[in-house]
């Protein structure tokens, strides 16, 4: 593994850690592959906050979305197998479904451009209100009329991907779950991944989480409950470390893959703009789209009490998992802000022998700044920051203790000095960032203690 990529590594769970205190959210897991192999698991927080089980990298998450990836493999693996076609109706293969549903392709239905309801007419299924449609519910909503004209846009559609696995089963004769897991899963080399539950009674589950509002506090929910005839679009459960091998295996320049080349190529290319702000790409299965220079494809997942978030990145082949279980947990949020790590430490290389030991976590009242050394500079990273690194200040080492603020923003110190100061048995104790003194947070933590904790005050007479 290259040096630059242990020492990215290292800071995203550092910073990772950081934000998930901050947040009080329960627990995240992230794991990384790099050419196939993981290479960094790191689990923080809690799997469930009424017993207090403390999350380990083996528990498993709902990965919700995710699903869709596997699925899209599964009908990829059909295709070169040469039982179907991607531009054929599916109703050759699904009975009783309305006309228009019946005529949009197999492609329309894994890129979201048949035009299909989202999730029908009532969602509850994602909110707990009801449970998962079972095959016969499905079929029922499916004798309804596409929402819009197939082919014209991207529309997501939970009910395209549930009707996918009908194809599935219609094609192989068999359950959803025991094919999907037989051809796909275990060839995968995946040990850690089931299509839905109910999991043995001894594999570590980590339990979703509701948000703080409105009740006041956060709630365990199960997150056991069978998604049926949506386990094709909804229903998986994994580690953070088995998501990432898989994904890591639908790159084109994958070294090992269930999929051929020619179809992980259709899978991950560009078939649909995203409508929205920020410019996203849908393939047949999973997204895509750029940070920093870099293309990546994956997919999220929300279900209910958990949030998940894949990134594959085939020009560096790395794949990285993050699997929230809250509600309102992150994942989606700390990707970006890891991907900005991995592109800073990828572009600026490993630390030289001048700025390497000038790191840690340094802190005044107003929070902490971390001293990130890369190439020939010291970064002054905001670990509160989404993008830890936006706008960040860069110091120029020119002596062991000394430096100076070679590139800092308008509002900041450009220009002016920095120095390490060292105690008695030469530890640095605390630093001079221009005119601001950080210290560790200890230190700090006392000072706040000792300025502006309330003092009991004295009874009135």
């Amino acid at each position: 593994m290259d040096a630059w990529l242990r020492a990215a590594i290292d800071y995203i769970g550092s910073w990772i850690e950081f934000q998930l205190v901050g947040s009080q959210q329960p627990g995240l897991i992230v794991a990384i592959t790099h050419r196939g192999e993981v290479v960094a698991e790191h689990a923080f927080g809690l799997a469930n906050l009424d017993t207090g089980e403390k999350l380990t990298p083996r528990h498993r998450f709902r990965i919700a979305s995710h699903s869709k990836s596997f699925t899209a493999a599964g009908i990829l693996k059909l295709r070169e197998r040469r039982k179907l076609r991607l531009d054929d109706p599916v109703g050759d293969y699904v009975g009783d479904l309305h006309p228009r549903v019946a005529e949009t392709t197999i492609a329309q239905l894994l890129s979201h451009s048949a035009g299909l309801t989202r999730d029908g007419a009532d969602s509850g299924q994602f909110i707990d209100s009801r449970p998962y449609l079972n095959e016969e519910e499905l079929l029922a909503e499916l004798q309804t009329a596409t929402a819009i004209e197939p082919g014209t846009r991207f529309k997501y559609s939970n009910h395209g991907f549930g009707l996918i696995g009908l194809v599935i089963e219609a094609v192989t004769n068999e359950p959803y779950p025991i094919w999907i897991k037989r051809e796909i899963i275990e060839p995968a080399g995946l040990r850690e991944t089931e299509p839905s539950p109910p999991l043995p009674k001894t594999t570590p589950f980590a339990r979703g989480h509701t948000r703080k509002l409105p009740l006041g506090e956060r709630c365990v929910i199960p997150g056991d409950n069978p998604t049926h005839a949506m386990t094709s679009a909804a229903g998986f459960v994994a580690t953070a470390a088995d998501t990432a091998r898989f994904f890591a295996q639908l790159a084109p320049n994958a070294k090992r893959s269930v999929l051929s080349v020619a179809s992980r190529r259709e899978m991950t290319r560009n078939h649909w703009r995203i409508p929205q702000n920020l410019e996203g790409y849908y393939g047949l299965g999973v997204n895509a789209g750029k940070t920093d220079g870099w293309d990546w494809f994956g997919h999220g997942g929300g279900f209910q009490g958990y949030i998940s978030r894949t990134c594959s990145i085939p020009a560096c082949e790395l794949a990285i998992t993050m699997l929230s279980n809250c509600i309102d947990g992150a994942a989606p949020i700390w990707m970006d802000g890891a991907m900005q790590i991995l592109r800073a430490f990828q572009s600026r290389g490993t630390p030289d022998r001048r700025s390497r030991n000038w790191t840690g976590r340094w802190w005044t009242i107003w929070g902490a700044v971390d001293l990130v050394p890369m190439g020939n500079r010291v970064v002054v990273a905001n670990p509160q920051f989404n993008n830890p690194f936006m706008d960040a200040a860069e110091i120029e080492v020119t002596g062991r203790d000394a430096g100076n603020f070679a590139s800092a923003a308008g509002y900041a110190s450009h220009g002016e000095p920095v120095r390490r100061i060292r105690d008695k048995r030469g530890k640095v104790r605390d630093i001079w960032l221009a005119g601001i003194n950080v210290k560790p947070e200890n230190v700090i933590a006392r000072e706040i203690a000792r300025k502006y904790t309330p003092r009991k005050r004295r009874p009135t007479a």
